[in-house]
C-alpha cells in the first residue's frame, strides 16, 4: 500500500489512555462478551445501519463497546482536525475562556479530545475551557462526565468546565437545550462528531434537514469560530455529507475552510460510486489492538469524512486552478503513477509516466490522500479526435506539496 505520508502516526496521550482505563474498568462487560458487543455495534454502524437504534448508547453492551473501541478511534479523528485548524483562533479571545459546543456528544468524544489537545498545547486554556455537551439521553452524558472528571484528575485541573444537557438534536434551539446554547455562545468551536448522519433518518431529504440544523448553529460562532463535522467514511454517510455541504454553500451562509478548495458543487456527487473521505495513519492503543485480535478487525488508520465550516471566509490554503486536494491514494500502475484530485475545476484523474519523472515533478512521488498540491500545468492529449480522460504531468512541469495532512 502507498504510505499515507512521512508523518508519524497520531496516537492517544497517556492521560487519555489512563482516563479511559479508569472509566472502562467500572463496566461489567469484559473479555469475550465485550468483543462480541464490539462486533454487534460495528455491524449496526456499517452493514445494518438501517436498524441502528436512535438511542443505541442507552444499551449497556453498546455503551461498553463504544467506550472501549470506537471512542478512542473517533477521539483521534477530532484531534487530527484540531491540528488542521488555524492556530491563531485559540488565542484571539484571551480575555475569556474558550467556549465550545459539543452537539451530539455521545460519551464525550469531542469534549475529551479537545480537553486533551488543549492540555498538551496550552494548559492554561485547558483549565479554563467552557464546554456545553449535548445529547438525547442521560446515559452517554453520564459517561461524558466520568471521562471528563477522570482526565481532569489525571492532569490536576478543575473539572467544572463541562456542562451537560439533554435535548432534541434535530431541533437544537428549542427547549432547555436552546436556552443553554444561546447562553453559552458565541462559540470558538462547535463539534458534531458522528451525529449528523443519525439525524432525520426517516426524512424525505435527510441532508436538507441536516443542513438546516447546521445553518441554525452558524450564527452562534465567534467571528473566528469553526463548525467541525466528522462523519463515518462509508459511501452512504460521506455522500450525504457532500449534499449537506452543497445545501449550505448554495445558501451562502458559510464557506469551507477544509477539506474543499472551492465553494462549487461537490464533484464527487457527479458519479454515484464516488465519495470523498480521509485515511490517516494511527498508532493503535493496546486496548483497541487486543479487541482487534479477538474479533479479526484492523484499526490501524483513521478513516472519516469531514467539513470545517467558517463564516469569516478563511481557507486552509490559497485557492487557484493550479491548487488541488489529493482525494485518493497514489496508485502505482505499469509505467506510471496516478491519483484523483479535486478543486474548482472538478475531480480530474492526473498521472505521470515513469519516463517523465524529473526533479521538477518529483514531489508527485510523495502524494497521499488529503495532501494539498500545486501543479504548474496539466496536459490532456488527443488521440483519434478524443481528449484523454487522464491529465498528464510532463517532465518540465513543477509540482509542489503545499500542505501534507
Amino acid at each position: 500500500m502507498q504510505p499515507f505520508n512521512e508523518k508519524k502516526p497520531s496516537s492517544l496521550s497517556p492521560e487519555i489512555l489512563r482516563a479511559l482505563a479508569k472509566v472502562s474498568s467500572e463496566r461489567d462487560l469484559q473479555g469475550d462478551s465485550l468483543a462480541q458487543a464490539v462486533v454487534n455495534l460495528s455491524r449496526l454502524f456499517t452493514t445494518a445501519r438501517a436498524t441502528l437504534p436512535p438511542r443505541y448508547l442507552d444499551d449497556p453492551a453498546h455503551a461498553s463497546a463504544y467506550l472501549a473501541y470506537f471512542l478512542p478511534v473517533n477521539l483521534s479523528k477530532v484531534q487530527a482536525l484540531m491540528d488542521e485548524l488555524p492556530s491563531p483562533g485559540w488565542t484571539e479571545t484571551p480575555d475569556r475562556p474558550m467556549a465550545v459546543l459539543d452537539l451530539g456528544c455521545g460519551q464525550g468524544t469531542g469534549s475529551l479530545a479537545l480537553l486533551d489537545w488543549l492540555w498538551h498545547r496550552s494548559p492554561e486554556r485547558a483549565g479554563s475551557v467552557s464546554v456545553l455537551a449535548a445529547d438525547t439521553s442521560p446515559a452517554p452524558l453520564q459517561d461524558s462526565k466520568r471521562l471528563w472528571e477522570a482526565y481532569c484528575q489525571e492532569v490536576g485541573i478543575s473539572s467544572t468546565g463541562l456542562r451537560c444537557v439533554e435535548g432534541n438534536l434535530e431541533h437544537p434551539l428549542k427547549g432547555d437545550l436552546g436556552k443553554q446554547i444561546v447562553r453559552g455562545g458565541p462559540y470558538d468551536l462547535i463539534i458534531m462528531a458522528n451525529c449528523l448522519n443519525e439525524l432525520f433518518p426517516a426524512s424525505v431529504d435527510p441532508p436538507a434537514e441536516r443542513a438546516v440544523v447546521v445553518a441554525q448553529l452558524l450564527p452562534f460562532l465567534a467571528p473566528h469560530g469553526t463548525i467541525m463535522i466528522v462523519e463515518p467514511a462509508l459511501r452512504q454517510t460521506a455522500r450525504a455529507l457532500h449534499h449537506v455541504r452543497n445545501h449550505l454553500l448554495k445558501q451562502g451562509v458559510c464557506t469551507v475552510y477544509s477539506p474543499c478548495l472551492h465553494e462549487g458543487a461537490c464533484p464527487a456527487l457527479d458519479r454515484p460510486d464516488d465519495w470523498c473521505h480521509e485515511e490517516r495513519p494511527w498508532q493503535t492503543p493496546p486496548t483497541v489492538a487486543s479487541i482487534d485480535r479477538d474479533v479479526g478487525f484492523i484499526k490501524d488508520a483513521l478513516k472519516f469524512s469531514y467539513l470545517l465550516l467558517r463564516t469569516d471566509g478563511r481557507t486552509i490554503a490559497r485557492r487557484s486552478p493550479q491548487t488541488f486536494r489529493v482525494v485518493s491514494e497514489l496508485r502505482k500502475l505499469k509505467g506510471e503513477k496516478r491519483a484523483w484530485l479535486c478543486n474548482e475545476t472538478g475531480r480530474p484523474e492526473v498521472g505521470r509516466l515513469d519516463r517523465k519523472a524529473s526533479p521538477q515533478n518529483a514531489a508527485l512521488d510523495s502524494w497521499h490522500r488529503g495532501a494539498i498540491v500545486q501543479i504548474e500545468r496539466i496536459v490532456r492529449k488527443e488521440r483519434d479526435g478524443k481528449v484523454s480522460p487522464v491529465g498528464r504531468i510532463e517532465s518540465d512541469v513543477a509540482v509542489e506539496i503545499v500542505r501534507p495532512v
